[in-house]
């Protein structure tokens, strides 16, 4: 059983697929790829049980076959070779695979291809269609904001509400907040589940430039097609918050102001506050904004004043610096609006832009009890 393919492509390919091998895998086999031959098509997989992707490439085949390949060892060898033609060779009886390339042999043990676990397949599912660059902004603008603890799994996933043409992506950690909407979205359905955080970097790592993305969903896998590729994860079975309840209506107090003035200031003055709490207070008043901070176990303490518009009664109100400059960092525009009511209440993060009907973003951001 043989096949020929070009390292380069493969290489590509198998770094794709090689994010979803999981680093302490339950079985063995979990550390190679599968490998299917079809109909001179090769079908790469790779799997941790939670999360799978698949990716196809042609090849020149004289046979349909499958075995899994160690993936560690297939990709170094991959990485170390320049681009040329290389050749497959598996022994039918023992899964020898023995790769030829003109510089000479490598054999490496496979396995059988059949002992391979099995990847959902879409059942009973519905599906909607989406551009993926609206995917990849998605993404990118919720799912820093997913929250690390494992006791409450539905806010270490970020959750889509598919409702017809529109798709709303939310991701919380309790402390932040961020809600990502669109109307690109070519659906039938109104429907909600929560994805994974390491599915969606991995998807995001992996989506083209300007493509469809076909998703599919039933209730306990999602599936994501583009190209010759598809990942498939299993969803959360969580309850999610209801996040509408924390969003502030009423927010008097307006702040517009430089995004990269902001976000620098912020980064500066953060050096100086206390390294728990990251405690940062700003002070604003008509046309003008004091950021400022201390750390009274060292003596340490920091003060920039920096230029805004402000329609408000003056206030004084703290937040953690490193939330604040992470949602900075993943808006792309260059005024931010802040919405304020209280300092203890939540602040209103939202780019100031023009008019865009393609996409809207909110981010919300807890207050820290201010420093007496």
């Amino acid at each position: 059983m043989k096949f020929s393919v070009s390292s380069s492509e493969l290489l590509k390919q198998v770094q794709l697929a090689s994010g979803a091998i999981g680093s302490n895998p339950v079985l063995p086999i979990l550390e190679d790829f599968l490998f299917v031959i079809e109909n001179k098509k090769l079908t790469i997989t790779a799997t941790d049980l939670e999360t799978s992707i698949s990716t196809t490439i042609e090849v020149l085949a004289d046979d349909d076959f499958s075995v899994a390949v160690p993936a560690k060892i297939l990709l170094d060898t991959l990485k170390a070779l320049p681009q040329q033609p290389v050749t497959f060779s598996v022994n039918e009886e023992n899964y020898g695979i023995e790769i030829t390339s003109s510089y000479g042999k490598y054999k490496l043990a496979g396995e059988n291809g059949a002992d391979f676990p099995n990847i959902p397949t879409p059942d009973s599912v519905d599906t909607v269609k989406l551009n993926s660059q609206y995917l990849s902004e998605a993404i990118t603008k919720t799912v820093f904001a997913t929250s690390s603890d494992e006791l409450r799994p539905a806010m270490t996933g970020v959750y889509f509400q598919v409702d017809f043409n529109k798709l709303i992506c939310v991701a919380t950690d309790a402390h932040k907040l961020v809600k990502y909407t669109t109307h690109h979205l070519a659906g039938e359905v109104a429907t909600s589940f929560i994805v994974p955080k390491k599915a969606l970097n991995l998807l995001k790592n992996a989506l083209p430039a300007n493509d469809a993305v076909t998703i599919a969903f039933n209730k306990a896998n999602a599936f994501f097609n583009f190209g010759g590729m598809r990942l498939v994860c299993r969803l959360i079975d969580a309850r999610y918050p209801d996040y509408n309840a924390v969003i502030p209506v009423e927010n008097p107090n307006k702040m517009q102001v430089n995004r990269s003035d902001f976000q620098n200031s912020l980064k500066r003055i953060a050096i100086y506050a206390n390294k728990t709490t990251n405690q940062v207070v700003l002070d604003i008043s008509d046309k003008s904004l004091t950021v400022s901070a201390q750390d009274l176990d060292f003596s340490n303490e920091a003060t920039e004043q920096l230029a805004c518009n402000y329609e408000g009664s003056p206030m004084r109100i703290a937040f953690n610096a490193r939330f604040i400059v992470e949602m900075l960092g993943v808006l792309d525009t260059d005024e931010v609006r802040v919405e304020l009511s209280s300092p203890s209440r939540a602040g209103i993060l939202t780019p100031v832009e023009e008019e865009n009907k393609d996409r809207d973003i909110l981010m919300l951001v807890m207050p820290v009890m201010l420093n007496s």
